[in-house]
């Protein structure tokens, strides 16, 4: 038996990692599971899984935590230092699914205890990529994506020589936008940029996939996660999403992971790892799915790509700007404060004010993520 914690565990990917775990229950033990505040559902899967610790995020949830798991003799805690002592809390895998920047230090965390860290979360390596890596090296951790197109970047490789590799193609649906034209775009409203054609996800993620922000992120962790240099990594729009991402070899023979768009695959992989495990998922039929199309990126429509290529070439807290920028700008969308289309043009304008240097250390991470929503933020105020 094999141990867990799960930070985000009522999040879309926390919730299909519980899903796996129940049709292997004999395989693991549950050690923590974390929410920001949807009580209700953490209770349920705390006492499902028979947690030992459910931690809140969000301090005042914790007495309506502790009521819901009363008489279970489940320990539950609230607050950062309290999501950072569960992810440190030496579990064989600890998955790190908590959106945004309050995902990091408890990743962190994770990472300091040497153990395996299944990472789902963008911003990690985004803002704190060089940080990360570095701390990974330094205790020995083993990190496995989860992301569906680093998870298939990561099979295709299968322990090969990175100097082996000619191209590495990550895939892009193309979000719910991808044909529309920019006059559409602009009159693009939330409740329209959630409705994700393949996927099921949140609403920030879901956003980013409109945008294209999402393969940008993904463009810079892929830079940190498989280092062979930014002119040998591309990005091409497949909106089947069946081919997650490719490997193509200085010998010509190219390798992919195809799989459904279902976010099981990808952590049933980290989850057995270096094995595999059974899922319930249906065989894949191809002849149904009947062709596979696959397009450029249009950087005129969708420029957030170009951002993050921009924000490598720019170095320094370019990264960690254009993440912390990108999430006070979706957040004003979602809101209805700004248009669809000023979202990746907010990024761009904070992105042009930075020449801040490259962060140290984790606090310097988030300093610079904190000073930058604020500037963000008062940019967005001004108009």
């Amino acid at each position: 038996m094999r141990s867990i914690s799960i930070l985000g565990a009522t999040g879309s990917v926390g919730a299909s990692t519980l899903d796996l775990i129940r049709s292997n229950r004999e395989a693991w033990k549950v050690k923590a599971l974390t929410a920001n505040c949807n009580v209700s559902e953490l209770a349920a899967m705390a006492r499902e899984f028979s947690a030992e610790l459910a931690v809140v995020a969000d301090e005042s949830c914790l007495a309506e935590l502790r009521e819901a798991l009363s008489g279970s003799g489940i320990e539950v805690a609230s607050g950062t230092q309290a999501l950072c002592d569960a992810a440190a809390m030496g579990a064989d895998v600890t998955l790190a699914a908590i959106v945004g920047c309050a995902g990091l230090a408890p990743t962190m965390a994770a990472i300091e205890q040497g153990g395996t860290i299944a990472l789902a979360n963008k911003e990690a390596l985004v803002s704190a990529g060089d940080v990360m890596i570095a701390s990974v090296k330094k205790y020995g951790a083993t990190l496995l994506p989860v992301d569906s197109e680093h998870n298939a970047i990561f099979q295709c490789l299968a322990g090969d020589d990175l100097a082996n590799v000619r191209w590495i193609t990550l895939t892009a649906s193309g979000g719910p936008f991808r044909t529309w034209t920019q006059a559409q775009l602009e009159q693009a409203t939330p409740d329209q940029a959630v409705a994700h054609p393949n996927w099921d996800m949140g609403a920030k993620i879901s956003v980013d996939s409109a945008t294209m922000m999402n393969k940008g992120l993904e463009f810079i962790e892929a830079h940190h996660l498989f280092p062979v240099g930014m002119e040998r990594l591309r990005i091409i729009v497949h909106p089947q999403s069946v081919v997650h991402s490719m490997v193509e070899y200085r010998d010509g023979s190219t390798l992919a992971q195809l799989g459904p768009s279902d976010m099981r695959v990808p952590i049933a992989s980290t989850l057995a790892w270096p094995s595999r495990m059974d899922t319930d998922l249906e065989p894949m039929d191809l002849a149904s799915i009947g062709s596979l199309d696959f397009e450029a990126t249009d950087e005129a429509r969708f420029p957030a790509t170009r951002l993050a290529r921009e924000a490598i070439k720019k170095g320094g807290a370019a990264p960690a700007v254009l993440n912390a920028a990108n999430e006070v700008a979706v957040a004003a969308f979602l809101a209805g404060q700004i248009g669809f289309t000023r979202i990746a043009a907010e990024v761009e304008r904070n992105l042009e004010t930075t020449d801040e240097k490259a962060p140290a250390s984790l606090e310097e991470v988030l300093a610079v993520d904190a000073a930058t929503r604020r500037r963000a933020a008062e940019l967005l105020e001004r108009e």
